[in-house]
């Protein structure tokens, strides 16, 4: 019989950011094993009417091209409102911050994003210190 880890076509996507240049460099973070952590707000996972991943599952990371690149494990879930996010957390995410305040700035600009303004059907979206976000730790089990 074959498992998912011989066909992660099976698993679902972990996606990170849109496809493009942002997409690339976090696939590439993931790979090099610099990016263990992942931060989404609570909003997206109410849009998609989609429960939060539960620790312990699997999934096939998507790089910008839909190729599954590499099979993911999740090792924590957590629900915090965005002003408790903490220096491990951002220091973890990867993507060369050194304090919360720059990963902070960082993301909230993506949240802002026309882009991410329309994911959410908000024109007007923005972040607070009580937002909901979604903190997600993880490790690579597969490389495809």
């Amino acid at each position: 019989m074959e498992t998912p880890q011989e066909h992660p076509e099976s698993l679902p996507p972990f996606l990170l950011a849109f496809p493009g240049p942002l997409r690339d460099q976090l696939v590439a973070a993931v790979l090099s094993g610099e990016k263990v952590s992942t931060t989404g707000l609570l909003a997206e996972y109410e849009v998609e009417k989609e429960e939060l991943p539960p620790v312990g599952e699997r999934s096939a990371l998507i790089d910008s091209d839909g190729r599954e690149i590499a099979v993911l494990e999740l090792t924590d879930v957590r629900v915090m409102p965005l002003g408790q996010v903490d220096l491990q957390h951002a220091l973890d995410e990867g993507e060369g911050y050194d304090s919360v305040e720059a990963w902070r700035a960082g993301h909230e600009a993506f949240w802002h994003s026309d882009e991410m303004r329309e994911a959410l059907g908000d024109p007007s979206f923005t972040v607070h210190d009580g937002t909901l976000v979604v903190a997600e730790r993880f490790r690579v089990v597969e490389r495809r």
